[in-house]
C-alpha cells in the first residue's frame, strides 16, 4: 500500500515539529522540508496534503521566506498556519497588514466555520472558543473565492478557506495544547480534507529509519556516546538493529550520573545484554570534575561537559581504529532550544547540538532520533525491544547532574543530588505517582541556610524537588504531588542525606522557566 504523506513546509516557525507530531498522532507519516522546495519537487513526492508553518517574518518584507504561487494550484490540499496563512492570502491577492492590535497568548475566537459546515471545523463545538495567537501582522482582507470561517475581536480573518480549491488558513496555532480544539482541527484537515486513512505506525518509522541508516552508513564504523538516558539508549538500540557490530557505544561515566546508573546501563548494553554492539565503559569522573572546578555559569558548564565528551570520544576512536560517524541521541526539543532552526532563539545549548570542538575526527554526524519528540522516542524504544523500566525512566539531560547543581560542581555536591534524587524517585513510585507524563528530579540549589537538627545548629544546602507534567517538553506545568508524599521526601532527604537541612518544591511552569534548573 502506498505510504500516505503530509509535507510540512518550514518558514521559520519554532513549532514546525509539533505540527508534524500532531499529524503523526493521526497515524499519518509526515516530513518537514524547507520552504524552498519547488512545486515540481513537491509533486514528485506525491503528498496527500501540505501544511505551511508559522514564522517570525512579515510576508510583505523583501527578504522574507516565500513560496511559488503555483503551490496553491497543484490540486493538493494546503493548510496555512499563522505566517503560512498570511502567505497564502498575500500570494493569492488578499491584503496582509500590520495589525492595529497584536494578539499573543489565549484569545477568544468566534468559530464561524462550525455553523457553515466547514470540513476543517467538523465536530468542533462553538463552546470551545479560545485559541493561541502569536502575531503582529494579520489578514485584513481574504483573497477572492475565500470565505471567513473564524474571527476575533481584533483579527477579522482568524480562519479562511476556499473549499473548492481545498485551501485553508488559520491565524492561530492549532498545534499547541493551548488551542483546545486544535488537535481535532488538524485531524479534520489530514483525514477529511486530505483523505488520509491513518495506517502509518511507529513500527513503520523504525523500519524506514533502519533502512535509511544502513544506506547512509554502509560498512562504516559508528561511535555513539551512550549517556544512559532514554534518548541515547534508544539511539543505540536503533543503530544496533541497523549496523550491529559496526557500532561502538562509549559509555562515559562522567561522575554526573544518577545513583547506580552506570551499572544499570552496562547490564543492558554490555557483553551480557541483548544487543549486538561493542560496549566500552570509561570511568572519567575525576577528569570532568577537574575541568568543571570553579565554573558556575550554566552555559559554560554545558559547553565544557559537551566538549569533554567529544574529547573522550576522540581518544576512544583512536584506540578503536577508523571511525566514520559520530552518532548522537538528539531529539527535537534539543534542536529547538539550541536555536538551530530558521530564526530560532538560543534558549540553552545541549551537548548533542552544541559545544563541539572545531576539529572532530569523524566524517559525519548521524542523529536517528532528530525528528522525534520524547513520547515518540519511548514508542520507538519499545518497538526495538528495550526494557520498559529503561524506556520509561525519568528523562535525563546530556550534561547530567551538571545542570541540576546550581553553582560550582564538586564530588560532594554530586553525592548530595544523587542521594536526594534516588529518595525522591523511590517515594514517588511508592506513592503511585505517574511520572511517565513528565519529568521528576531533585536538584541542588546554591543556597545554604540555618537549620536546627537535634540540639545543634546547621548551615547546610537546600535541595529543590521538581516535577513537571508535559506531553511535548516544549511547555510544562508543575505536577501536583500529594502533600503527604512531599512530606515523606522532605523528612527522608533531611535525615538521610548529609549536608541538607532544607527541601523546597519548584512550582515554576515552562515558560517562563525551563524544565531543568540550568
Amino acid at each position: 500500500m502506498e505510504k500516505e504523506l503530509i509535507i510540512v513546509l518550514d518558514f521559520g516557525g519554532q513549532y514546525k515539529q509539533l505540527i508534524a507530531r500532531r499529524v503523526r498522532e493521526c497515524n499519518v507519516y509526515c516530513e518537514i522540508h524547507p520552504y524552498t522546495k519547488t512545486p515540481g519537487e513537491i509533486l514528485a513526492m506525491h503528498p496527500k496534503g501540505i501544511i505551511l508553518t508559522g514564522g517570525p517574518n512579515s510576508v510583505y518584507a523583501e527578504d522574507s521566506p516565500t513560496c511559488d504561487r503555483a503551490l496553491f494550484g497543484l490540486g493538493i490540499p494546503v493548510l496555512g498556519i499563522c505566517y503560512g496563512s498570511q502567505l497564502m492570502a498575500h500570494k493569492l491577492g488578499g491584503a496582509v497588514k500590520t495589525a492595529p492590535v497584536s494578539e499573543y497568548g489565549h484569545t477568544k475566537i468566534e468559530l464561524d466555520g462550525v455553523e457553515s459546515g466547514s470540513k476543517l471545523f467538523k465536530g468542533i463545538s462553538t463552546a470551545e472558543n479560545t485559541c493561541w495567537m502569536s502575531h503582529t501582522d494579520y489578514i485584513a482582507n481574504p483573497p477572492g473565492g475565500f470565505k471567513i470561517t473564524a474571527h476575533t475581536e481584533n483579527c477579522p480573518v482568524a480562519a479562511m478557506e476556499n473549499s473548492g480549491s481545498r485551501l485553508y488558513a488559520v491565524q492561530f496555532h492549532p498545534e499547541v495544547v493551548h488551542t483546545p480544539f486544535g488537535t481535532q482541527l488538524l485531524r479534520n484537515f489530514v483525514m477529511d480534507v486530505c483523505g488520509c486513512t491513518g495506517s502509518w505506525k511507529m513500527s513503520s518509522y523504525v523500519e524506514t529509519t533502519v533502512k535509511e541508516l544502513r544506506e547512509k552508513i554502509g560498512d562504516g564504523k559508528v561511535l555513539l556516546g551512550l549517556s544512559g538516558g532514554v534518548d541515547s539508549s534508544v539511539a543505540a538500540a536503533l543503530l544496533s538493529k541497523a549496523v550491529g557490530k559496526q557500532l561502538t557505544c562509549v559509555f562515559v561515566d562522567h561522575g554526573l550520573l544518577r545513583k547506580d546508573e552506570g551499572d544499570e546501563v552496562e547490564a543492558v548494553f554490555g557483553p551480557e545484554g541483548p544487543f549486538e554492539l561493542n560496549f566500552v565503559r570509561v570511568n572519567a569522573q575525576d577528569r570532568f570534575y577537574i575541568k568543571l572546578a570553579g565554573i558556575t555559569d550554566p552555559e559554560m558548564k554545558r559547553k565544557i561537559i559537551g566538549a569533554e565528551f567529544i574529547n573522550v570520544f576522540e581518544e576512544e576512536a583512536k584506540r578503536i581504529g577508523e571511525v566514520d560517524f559520530l552518532a548522537q541521541g538528539t531529539i527535537y526539543p534539543d534542536v529547538v532550544e539550541s536555536g538551530t532552526g530558521n530564526g530560532g532563539a538560543v534558549i540553552k545549548s545541549h551537548h548533542n547540538v552544541g559545544g563541539l570542538p572545531e576539529h572532530v575526527d569523524f566524517k559525519e554526524i548521524v542523529e536517528p532520533l532528530r525528528m522525534l519528540f520524547k513520547d515518540e522516542v519511548r514508542q520507538t524504544g519499545l518497538e526495538l525491544g528495550l526494557p520498559r523500566n529503561l524506556v520509561f525512566r525519568q528523562p535525563f539531560p546530556g550534561p547530567g547532574l551538571g545542570v541540576r547543581i546550581v553553582g560550582d560542581i564538586t564530588a560532594e555536591k554530586v553525592r548530595i543530588v544523587q542521594e536526594a534524587d534516588a529518595i525522591f524517585r523511590e517515594e514517588l513510585e511508592k506513592g503511585g505517582i505517574d511520572t511517565g507524563k513528565g519529568q521528576f528530579f531533585a536538584a541542588l540549589t546554591n543556597m545554604r541556610s540555618v537549620g536546627v537538627m537535634g540540639d545543634g545548629r546547621t548551615y547546610d544546602y537546600a535541595v529543590a524537588l521538581r516535577g513537571v507534567l508535559t506531553s511535548d517538553f516544549m511547555t510544562a506545568e508543575a505536577a501536583e504531588i500529594p502533600w503527604n508524599v512531599l512530606q515523606i521526601c522532605m523528612t527522608r532527604i533531611i535525615n538521610e542525606v548529609k549536608g541538607v537541612n532544607r527541601v523546597l518544591y519548584d512550582l515554576t511552569s515552562k515558560p517562563p522557566g525551563t524544565i531543568e534548573l540550568e
